[in-house]
């Protein structure tokens, strides 16, 4: 069967693949840019593995205390190596990139000490963490003072306010990378690297932890290349490569990862325990194939962007930009338009792709989510997934697919849902 009737049997008309070949093949140079990024990335990893001298041993099960679990071990060494960290923490017991953000600040933090967010309001999940809202638990119920430095009005640091801001009660500044639920754009690697120095050039022994998740391998270097202290992030992202089926990791300075050791286990426990339950495989394998994984992801995000961009919608990043994150926003302007565009996604699922998908309070969050992801593993967001606040500007986020191709045909779907709904006209 020809390639485009395949896609017609899939419910893709001949004008929504027309108008996605027509702008698939002008996206050919960018393309071929990200696998040679990918390519890199895949040698830093192997590396790594190889310099740990990985074995089949090291995918053994471990049940109970966990002690003297040498796959977990070697897996934090690998990690460590990989992102060019002093020690690293890798569990199953991390549950999402939430909890590891949560376990990284609570175990570097005290009671008066003060926590910096120079890049304006956290990811919505990150608020009941810290206090903004109030939450049973918070680091504000511990008395962990917190504040923040707005972004300028084109996106840039506001220098001059953050070093007004630092302090002698700042202990942690914590850094978000991707643009979370946000319009703004996702700081380069190199972006990150400038407001580190010049915050630890106002307070040397300030600690800078970066929110890593959706970054991770998107360029060729890492926050931890370029003075963050922590980074931090979930295996259900990026860098477990759709494989990984729960987990997280803090990667960075030797003291903040044993001081995030105490709190996810107990103090005088710390790394020596955590039972790896059988998953180690996965962990390792996911690593591997993460870089291959990002490069397809990456493809998808600028697709959408040409794509949406040239049917008039506002586009985050833009068709051109430089990328730094697999997330691509799209501002539909109104609930009909982000559900058609859910729908869409949802259809194109190898896991309930029948399902319709609507939005609803999901705990966390300030306002109704829709969100579509057919995965094989439940929330995992490197598959094919979409998501986003039904509130103005009404805008969806678009992230991951497991191959380029899947991607693709997500994209095509939510386009077609969207002609279908009247919504876009070709």
């Amino acid at each position: 069967m020809e390639l485009n009737e395949m896609y017609e049997g899939l419910g893709i008309s001949e004008k929504v693949l027309k108008f996605g070949i027509e702008i698939e093949e002008s996206l050919k140079e960018r393309f071929k840019a990200i696998d040679e990024n990918a390519e890199f990335n895949q040698m830093k990893v192997l590396k790594a593995m190889q310099e740990a001298r990985v074995s089949d041993i090291h995918f053994a099960a471990t049940t109970g205390y966990g002690y003297n679990d040498l796959g977990r071990d070697t897996l934090e060494e690998v990690y460590a190596k990989a992102f060019h960290g002093e020690d690293a923490l890798v569990r199953p017991q991390l549950i999402s990139g939430t909890h590891a953000l949560h376990v990284a600040l609570s175990s570097n933090l005290r009671p008066g000490d003060e926590l910096l967010s120079p890049v304006g309001k956290p990811y919505d999940t990150l608020e009941e963490v810290i206090g903004i809202r109030e939450s049973a638990g918070s680091l504000k119920e511990y008395g962990v003072i917190y504040r923040q430095v707005d972004l300028l009005e084109d996106g840039t640091f506001d220098y001059e306010n953050i070093r007004k801001a630092i302090n002698e009660k700042t202990r942690l500044i914590t850094i978000q990378r991707s643009k979370g639920y946000q319009t703004r754009p996702t700081f380069s690697v190199s972006q990150i690297g400038e407001l580190i120095a010049f915050c630890k050039s106002v307070k040397p022994d300030v600690l800078c932890m970066v929110d890593n998740c959706y970054g991770e391998f998107v360029e060729r270097i890492e926050p931890t290349d370029v003075g963050a202290d922590m980074i931090v992030g979930s295996l259900i992202k990026n860098p477990g490569g759709g494989l990984a089926p729960i987990g997280g990791y803090i990667v960075g300075k030797k003291s903040c990862v044993e001081q995030a050791s105490y709190r996810l286990s107990a103090p005088g426990l710390g790394k020596e325990v955590g039972a790896s339950l059988g998953l180690n495989q996965s962990f390792y394998q996911g690593l591997f194939m993460s870089p291959t994984t990002v490069a397809g992801a990456l493809k998808g995000a600028i697709f959408a962007a040409n794509v949406y961009e040239k049917l008039g919608f506002a586009v985050v990043p833009n068709s051109t930009e430089s990328r730094h994150d697999i997330i691509q926003a799209v501002t539909l302007g109104t609930p009909e338009g982000m559900v058609a565009f859910c729908r869409g996604i949802q259809a194109a699922a190898p896991v309930d792709s029948f399902v319709s998908p609507e939005p609803w309070d999901m705990p966390g969050y300030d306002a109704p989510v829709i969100m579509a992801a057919g995965a094989f593993v439940q929330g995992s967001s490197i598959e094919l997934s979409a998501d986003g606040p039904i509130k103005p500007p009404y805008a969806v986020y678009f992230q991951g697919g497991l191959t380029w191709y899947h991607a693709k045909l997500g994209i095509l779907m939510s386009l077609q849902k969207m002609v279908e709904a009247g919504i876009v006209t070709l």
